[in-house]
């Protein structure tokens, strides 16, 4: 079974928000608050455009 790869980077970057968010609070990961801001951030403009 193939994974089919869709070039939109904004869910991309949901998933990889949402990874790192689950990671962070199921155990001890300590991320900066800002890095995980604007990570969100750019990943709302970026599902809005549509990219």
């Amino acid at each position: 079974m193939a994974v089919t790869f869709q070039r939109n980077i904004g869910m991309l970057l949901l998933a990889v928000w949402l990874i790192l968010y689950g990671l962070a609070g199921m155990i001890a990961l300590v991320l900066p608050a800002p890095l995980m801001a604007v990570l969100a951030l750019l990943t709302g403009i970026l599902i809005l455009v549509g990219r």
